[in-house]
């Protein structure tokens, strides 16, 4: 049977942990723009791997479902990679609520009915969500175990609860985080695991953008007083999603890593402690 990897978001780090699992595999990329999925396979293609694409809109369940279907029809789903989203300098609050936070719940829900035992799956999440004040033991049950049809309702989701983007983009992430965790117990159910990641600012052509723009300064002032003292790469991500996606990885489900080269230890603890940061500043820059 034909072993099955799903990329959704065909932007840089979905492709780059791709290139890290799938061999021998066939490689199925969605993105929400055509011409994304078909330029992401055609490097897929010429490094050697089969390729096949599809268009989908995350913020759509019957979108989402089309995809899982298409994936199972194609053979046994063994790793599922979702790194679709939008960010704070991107989008409204309701696109990212809904692309960020209830696209992540329908897509971890209608990939838990396809994932073959032994797979895994592995969200794109962001250190966005380490940064937000901690949540009441309540919030945090309603995020991860809300039916996803029926988060977006919730009190602390409205827009008198949230102050700006920034905002809903730190929920939607550390709702990602939650959702994992509680999905893992469904995903167990079928012998699947399901961990996030969380990377800091990796370099991307979104990121590359940003540091030449009107808020690079910023940027580089939050990148250098980082204990890292750099930016991150999409190889680095993929480094951590290989153990999460692989046999390497086998006890490790429900979990989140965060991967920002200590970006969030100074915005605590160090010098970006007390520093406000823009929306641009905090995104994670993975497009």
């Amino acid at each position: 049977m034909t072993l099955v990897t799903v990329v959704i978001g065909a932007g840089s780090i979905g492709q780059a942990i791709a290139r890290r699992v799938s061999h021998g595999r066939h490689v199925l990329l969605a993105d929400i723009h055509q011409d994304g999925a078909d330029a992401a396979a055609q490097v897929l293609a010429d490094a050697g791997f089969t390729t096949s694409i599809a268009v989908v809109d995350v913020s759509s369940r019957e979108s989402v479902h089309a995809l899982a279907q298409q994936a199972a029809r194609l053979g046994d789903v063994a790793a599922v990679i979702h790194a679709a989203g939008v960010s704070a300098s991107q989008a409204s609050i309701a696109q990212i609520l809904h692309v960020d936070l209830y696209g992540t719940a329908v897509v971890l829900d209608e990939f838990s009915d396809v994932i073959a035992p032994g797979g895994a799956g592995v969200v794109i999440a962001s250190q966005s969500g380490h940064r937000l004040p901690a949540l009441t033991p309540e919030q945090d049950r309603l995020l991860a175990t809300t039916p996803a049809d029926d988060l977006l309702k919730l009190p602390m989701l409205q827009p008198e609860s949230l102050s700006d983007g920034l905002h809903a983009y730190q929920i939607s992430k550390r709702a990602n985080v939650l959702r994992v965790m509680a999905e893992a117990v469904r995903w167990g159910e079928r012998r699947a695991r399901v961990n996030a990641i969380s990377p800091g600012i990796i370099i991307t052509p979104l990121a590359r953008d940003e540091l030449a723009g009107a808020n690079g300064a910023g940027y580089r002032r939050m990148l250098e007083l980082a204990p890292a003292g750099r930016a991150g790469t999409p190889d680095e991500v993929a480094t951590v999603a290989e153990l999460l996606l692989t046999d390497r990885g086998a006890f490790i489900t429900g979990s989140d890593i965060l991967i920002d080269g200590g970006g969030t230890a100074s915005h605590f603890y160090g010098p970006l402690a007390g520093l406000a940061p823009t929306p641009e500043q905090d995104d994670q820059a993975s497009a």
